[in-house]
């Protein structure tokens, strides 16, 4: 049996940010009950000429590097933002990556969790095709609406991960625990540019599956807490995260963790999104890409893994970290691009919150905004039409 895993990953965000401590100015609230009481420090605004197509585009023009594409049989692209009710946003990514002919391409849905969905649809897929790649992608842009409660947990971006038999960063292990229950803890009805959220209901919920798939995964693969040497959650904000893993300390019968042990355990994995925010069905894997690009001393840990997607399910999973994975990422890519950004005031951030596309079919010829290689040029006849300034 090939040993299947992560053999390329990276991420793509917004060139602009606001600063939470500008957004609790003007909202007239503390800069604490953000800074603090979320978890989270800036949040990346989203520019007219970007949606869940060119993040996923740019995010996955990274993690091709050294990759040859016409191995790529498998693309699944995960999002709870979808631009199309019928035509998946994988089709737009199959033509401006000039992917294989024979490549599947499937768009897949349910909240959060849907990336987790296909990363185990496409783990199954490669032990019938060991000699090919899937490419997943989670892409999406977290909307909640100007002045509401979940204003300040907005956010966006993608991340690309290439799977395959020849893994370089993690290795999956067999066995993940599952649990389901029908909800309405959050969720975005077709007429709706914003979702619409039960926020202490859904937080209860994303603790419960958590509780319930890590007993399912225990008595599936008998690995115990102290088998692990790091937990990855879902991360809708950090806070959330430094919670679940006090929660999976109780359910484990084990002292909750004081503040030191909670840094020691979970900072790494949350640095990126306490300053990218909620990127829903890639925040867990987001997580995933900060812990392994700020810790150098990992090769050989096993890692938990949460995922959670309103609606609701929970997965929890684990995987091997590999010798060198260090070697084969983007770290410093990635801090460019977090660096590079730009700081919006309340007004500009409003703005490109205000912003919308016409539903009429009339013409919109979108100025150039985002730095990445791809990005939407204009609106037509009821289209998106996608430019690349790849050669």
């Amino acid at each position: 049996m090939h040993e299947l895993g992560i053999e390329s990953a990276s991420f793509y965000t917004s060139r602009h940010f606001i600063d939470l401590a500008t957004l609790a100015a003007g909202r007239n609230v503390a800069q604490d009950k953000y800074y603090i009481g979320l978890g989270q420090y800036q949040m990346a605004v989203p520019s007219p000429d970007e949606d869940i197509v060119t993040l996923a585009a740019n995010a996955s023009k990274q993690a091709l590097q050294g990759i040859d594409i016409q191995e790529i049989g498998l693309l699944l692209f995960a999002t709870e933002s979808g631009i199309d009710q019928s035509k998946a946003a994988g089709m737009y990514i199959h033509r401006l990556l000039n992917l294989p002919k024979n490549c599947r391409v499937l768009e897949l849905k349910q909240a959060c969790y849907s990336a987790t969905g296909a990363v185990m649809i496409a783990l199954d897929w490669l032990k019938s095709n060991p000699e090919k790649k899937a490419l997943i992608l989670a892409s999406d842009i977290a909307r909640y609406g100007l002045g509401t409660v979940g204003e300040p947990s907005q956010g966006g971006g993608a991340v690309a991960m290439v799977l395959s038999a020849q893994p370089k960063l993690i290795a999956f292990e067999t066995g993940s625990g599952i649990y389901t229950e029908e909800a309405m803890d959050f969720w975005r009805p077709n007429y709706r540019d914003e979702a619409l959220v039960d926020g202490k209901y859904s937080c209860e919920l994303y603790l419960k599956a958590l509780k319930e798939s890590w007993l399912d995964y225990h008595e599936k693969t008998g690995r115990d807490y102290q088998d692990h040497d790091y937990f990855l959650f879902h991360i809708p904000i950090p806070r959330l995260a430094e919670k679940a893993l006090q929660k999976l300390a109780l359910v484990n019968q084990l002292p909750r963790p004081i503040v030191s042990e909670m840094a020691t355990s979970l900072e790494d994995s949350l640095r990126y999104s306490r300053t990218i925010g909620n990127c829903y069905t890639g925040s867990l894997y987001l997580g995933l890409l900060s812990l392994l690009e700020h810790r150098d001393d990992l090769a050989g840990k096993r890692l938990g893994f949460y995922s959670y997607g309103s609606g609701c399910i929970g997965e929890f999973f684990s995987a091997k970290v590999l010798p060198d994975y260090s070697k084969y990422l983007f770290t410093k890519t990635h801090r460019e691009l977090l660096a590079l950004r730009e700081d919006l005031n309340l007004a500009e951030y409003e703005a490109a919150y205000q912003f919308s596309y016409p539903k009429d079919g009339s013409y919109l010829e979108l100025p150039r905004i985002q730095r990445g290689p791809f990005r939407l040029a204009e609106i037509k006849n009821h289209q998106r039409v996608y430019e690349s300034s790849c050669h």
